[in-house]
């Protein structure tokens, strides 16, 4: 069974996600992890719990979400996954981190593998399948676990809200479509955790989300 720990990181308040089982495998989410500090709250959590990090994923590569990749790249060894459409905007993030004040921000790595719709990710015992959901960012995705009913969904849902959409490679149309056209066909119990804010799930969107009234 899939656990989800939240840590809250940088300026921009991003949610940086470690998704563990009994196995203690563990995968470390869209790291926003930018000072020393942070990076210890990050990497104490991960011994005290016991944890073996396999695997560096990133939901899209907006510059909160990836401030911690080189730190996690580095301390664990870990080669960096993505969406192939979203590597432009990882090339980005140098000048992205100049342009927010980020100083000493060290570049992300290079991915070395990606993924896309339907892909399985697997970890211990547990695994999560791929979903395509640009909107927000051209190659986001959301990671799903059926098993478990969670949905790591980075940017692309927030509680009674949905991502920005006026950056580069945003559209509201092609958000709209990802939400109710792919979110939420899920169950209704699927429990999404958000890039931003607090946790939501599927059932509750459905009902009253803002993107249904544009």
């Amino acid at each position: 069974m899939i656990q989800v720990h939240k840590f809250t990181f940088n300026p921009f308040q991003e949610n940086t996600y470690i998704l563990s089982d009994e196995s203690k495998d563990c995968v470390i989410v869209d790291p926003g992890c930018f000072d020393k500090s942070e990076q210890n709250t990050l990497s104490k959590f991960i011994e005290d719990n016991g944890l073996n990090p396999v695997k560096l994923i990133n939901t899209h590569c907006h510059i909160d979400h990836v401030l911690g990749n080189n730190f996690v790249n580095k301390k664990y060894n870990l080669p960096l996954g993505i969406h192939k459409l979203d590597l432009p905007t990882l090339s980005f993030m140098g000048q992205s981190a100049s342009l927010y004040g980020f100083q000493g921000y060290e570049l992300s790595p290079d991915p070395e593998y990606f993924f896309d719709e339907g892909d399985i990710i697997k970890f211990g015992n547990s695994e999560l399948s791929v979903i395509f959901g640009p909107g927000h960012a051209p190659g986001h995705v959301a990671f799903y676990s059926k098993a478990d009913n969670i949905l790591i969904n980075g940017d692309i849902l927030f509680k009674g809200s949905y991502g920005r959409y006026d950056l580069p490679g945003g559209s509201f149309e092609v958000l709209k479509k990802t939400i109710t056209e792919k979110l939420f066909l899920l169950p209704d119990e699927t429990v999404v955790y958000c890039g931003h804010g607090p946790e939501t799930t599927i059932g509750e969107e459905k009902k009253s989300n803002m993107i249904l009234m544009g």
